[in-house]
């Protein structure tokens, strides 16, 4: 019997699909389903498993406790035995070390990557028991593709992704855990306690952001001058700005007369060629342009889309697409999808299909491409990326457009201005890429050369030069990719990481007092660990452990020999390290907490607290204070720094995940709370009669929580049907507008000065 490994059950559905003879069998061992089938005459058993199933984690040693640092003995085991929430893993790896003895050969059919290649080279080795197995390759999980993938499979695993794979985690382990330890303990020692964390890659992607905002702290403003005109509906900048001295922009606005002369007129055409590919990293900043979806949430319905068969494998860096992928029968499934169809067969009535290939490519995977099979997803959010996707592929095969600039000089009294306008000549792949497209044309008037224009407005405007701007979570991720740090599929988890940690917020990443403190302080003490060109090295190192030019245990001994060096300076700072980082840790916490001035005095300055319950508002004097107000769970909630324009309470920023930030008012005494008529019509309605739950679980019940009124289901938790009532907040959205901006510094003021009397 052959036993095949999937990482994902659905991967192991698809699988079974494609190489039964007849219909492969569904069993289930454990509450874990396999399938059982022929193909070709050999019996084939196919199981999943549901990622890593193994981790590293240190040795355990009879009789220590506590945490200390540095420590190398580690151990790879079970994920299930690590933390609670990966309990769950230890029925799926139970079923196959049962199925594992009955098998003669094992293959590998987890995603080929380099964590696929981890995943199922220590599903081999410790659970099957096998120093190799055979090894299948696939970018799509269509029938056909997978039928080729068992075909072809080779007759071992790629040894070049598994040894670098698994020293990547070992040594992610390494400085994760030491560093981690180390910041922990430092604060512990200075008499504090807080959770720190650090990383290979996490440090120093947090230093670029440190410095971007030191940047922008130390950037001073210059002043600047610009003299405008306005001449039948052009407006032409002084061909002489920005003006550094506002005498001479004055000059030049006095200097102006009252017509301007028409004294050339430049166009020039040039041609846009069509845009490569996706690769992960476009995919990603792109959708955040799009839709202002975060890097993690575009990979995450990208590979939703892949174990469904939608689009090709997502994790890769690869901007080129093969003829071997068959570009015609793609587009020609894609023609039978309604929105895309004209586009796609206007593409196939071309007599040669060529796509516009980028430079970068992936061993593994080609670039990302749909595979034509129309998707059933009915998520809104999954259905953007693919559309992306879809129209990406399509424009990469089109015409390049053309485009043409024009330049207009004028001139009035010697002084001389000009204006641009570029406009699209030819639409060429601009058609195919559609919503996505993200630039303007700006038509100017037609002129003729020599005339005359009378001028309506001289306008001479003071500017000062804006500070640079902040990373935003796709820029970032493009910054750490051209700086070689991470790989395509751990860096949106990198910057992830830093949000949950308290390192940053914002959309526009600001970093946080205990983010700038963090680097500060290490940059003071050990700034071995903020080198980037050390973390470079690193991933080329790894990059030389899969090409076989170097070896794990050198890469590992390396780890060490720094490692030792850094730690043996953070114990010798530890107390001064910790001290730091404790103050920096209290001011932050109070910046992201602290939501305002109550309306009721007793209540005073409020603050977000959490209990065993969950978060809560509640005032800074709490409990001796015991007003207590709830907030949204399931939803990061964050000070908004505005007052209602209701209740004048201070209103706090709600996010839940795949969707925007909204402004939420927790006073259930708020004005804006009470329903609108049209939200009364729906309570009397619902209210007091047996109506059955959309659902058919349940009937409908009117019910009151920290939203407000809203309708569900009685049949709660089985059911989870609700109706969202409209209420005066919601028909007069428009108020918010005149909410008042709280000033967070002032509050921070407050806390110390109430924190000193105390005291």
């Amino acid at each position: 019997m052959e036993l095949i490994i999937t990482e994902k059950p659905s991967s192991m559905r698809k699988i079974a699909q494609a190489l039964a003879d007849k219909k492969a069998v569904s069993n289930k061992k454990n509450g874990v389903e396999y399938f059982t089938l022929e193909h070709n005459g050999n019996e084939i058993t196919i199981v999943s498993a549901v990622g890593h199933l193994y981790t590293v984690a240190e040795h355990k040693q009879p009789g220590k406790k506590g945490w200390t640092y540095p420590i190398f003995d580690i151990e790879w085991i079970p994920s299930s035995e690590s933390n609670k929430q990966s309990a769950f893993t230890k029925k799926y790896l139970n079923t196959i070390k049962t199925l594992a003895k009955k098998a003669k050969i094992v293959t590998v059919a987890t995603d080929y990557d380099v964590e696929g290649e981890v995943i199922g080279y220590n599903i081999l080795r410790y659970a099957c028991k096998k120093e190799d197995g055979n090894r299948m390759k696939y970018s799509t999980v269509t029938v056909d593709e997978l039928k080729q993938s068992y075909a072809e499979k080779m007759n071992h695993i790629d040894w070049g992704q598994a040894h670098a794979g698994v020293t990547r985690h070992e040594l992610d382990w390494y400085y994760g855990i030491n560093l981690s330890r180390a910041l922990t303990l430092s604060v512990k020692a200075a008499g504090g306690f807080k959770i720190l964390s650090s990383g290979r890659v996490q440090t120093p992607a947090l230093k670029i952001l440190a410095d971007k905002e030191k940047e922008i702290a130390a950037f001073e403003p210059q002043p600047y001058w610009e003299v405008e005109i306005t001449a039948k509906n052009i407006l032409a900048k002084h061909k002489k700005q920005p003006f550094t001295q506002e005498e001479e922009a004055k000059q030049a606005q006095q200097d102006t007369g009252k017509t301007a002369l028409v004294a050339d007129i430049e166009t020039k055409e040039f041609i846009q060629p069509p845009p490569h590919p996706f690769d992960l990293t476009t995919l990603q900043t792109e959708s955040y342009k799009s839709f202002g979806m975060s890097p993690k949430e575009t990979l995450s319905r990208a590979q939703d889309l892949y174990s469904a068969g939608y689009i090709s494998y997502p994790r890769t860096s690869s901007q080129q697409l093969p003829e071997s992928i068959g570009y015609q029968k793609i587009l020609t499934q894609i023609a039978k999808q309604k929105e895309y169809a004209e586009l796609a067969n206007q593409l196939l009535r071309n007599t040669s299909l060529k796509p516009n290939n980028g430079k970068k490519s992936d061993p593994a995977h080609p670039a990302i491409y749909p595979t034509g099979i129309p998707p059933k997803t009915t998520q809104e959010r999954a259905k953007k990326v693919y559309d992306i996707i879809v129209r990406r592929f399509l424009a990469t095969f089109a015409q390049a457009a053309k485009r043409e600039t024009q330049t207009i000089h004028l001139q009035s009294n010697k002084q001389e201005y000009h204006t641009k306008g570029t406009r699209t000549i030819f639409p060429g792949w601009h058609v195919f890429y559609g919503p996505h497209l993200k630039q303007k044309d700006e038509e100017l008037p037609l002129l003729k050369q020599g005339e005359e224009l009378p001028i309506s407005a001289c306008e001479l405007l003071a500017k000062q030069t804006q500070p640079p701007r902040r990373y935003t979570p796709s820029s970032i991720i493009k910054e750490l990719e051209k700086r070689g740090l991470g790989t395509k599929a751990t860096r949106a988890d990198i910057v992830d990481n830093l949000f949950e940690r308290g390192y940053v917020h914002e959309n526009s990443i600001q970093v946080t007092e205990i983010g700038l403190h963090t680097i500060d302080t290490l940059e003071k003490y050990v700034p071995e660990i903020l080198d980037t060109q050390l973390t470079k090295e690193i991933e080329e190192e790894m990059e030389g452990i899969r090409a076989n030019t170097t070896t794990p245990q050198k890469v590992l001994e390396k780890a060490k020999t720094h490692l030792n060096d850094v730690l043996g300076k953070f114990k010798k700072h530890e107390k001064e390290i910790g001290g730091e980082l404790l103050g920096a840790q209290r001011e932050t916490q109070d910046t992201q907490t602290l939501v305002g001035i109550s309306p009721k005095k007793e209540e005073g300055l409020l603050q977000i607290k959490r209990s065993k319950f969950g978060f809560f508002v509640g005032s800074v004097n709490y409990p001796e204070c015991k007003a207590v107000y709830g907030l949204p769970k399931g939803a990061y909630n964050e000070p908004a720094h505005k007052e209602c324009p209701w209740c004048a309470y201070p209103l706090i920023s709600t996010k839940r995940k795949g969707k925007g930030k909204q402004l939420h008012c927790f006073n259930t005494e708020c004005p804006s709370r009470a329903l609108s008529p049209k939200g009364q019509q729906r309570v009397a309605e619902v209210e007091g009669k047996e109506i059955p739950s959309p659902d058919e679980k349940g009937t409908l019940v009117v019910r009151r929580g920290s939203y407000g009124t809203f309708i569900a289901s009685s049949a709660y938790p089985k059911s989870r049907y609700t109706e969202n009532l409209e209420t005066v907040w919601d028909t007069q959205k428009e108020r918010l507008a005149e909410a008042k901006d709280l000033d967070a510094q002032e509050l921070l003021k407050l806390k110390e000065e109430l924190d000193k009397k105390k005291e």
